[in-house]
């Protein structure tokens, strides 16, 4: 399953960014690829994170793991 959200996120990437901005440099290209690299995880939910941003999802996980066992 691993496999199917990173083709998620490179085709993404690829229709939303890359194949609608022309680059001015590699600077330039850095700066926009972390621009929406961090809209994407920190803004968009995502379904098959039942509709949560990464960051989110992440710091549900990282909750519930370091919760004490009851």
């Amino acid at each position: 399953m691993q496999n199917g959200f990173v083709e998620s996120f490179n085709g993404r990437m690829r229709d939303e960014l890359l194949d609608e901005t022309t680059f001015r440099n590699l600077a330039h290209a850095r700066i926009v690829i972390a621009a929406w690299a961090n809209d994407y995880n920190t803004e968009r939910p995502h379904s098959a994170l039942d509709y949560q941003t990464p960051v989110d999802y992440a710091r549900t996980l990282t909750t519930a793991i370091n919760r004490p066992a009851a």
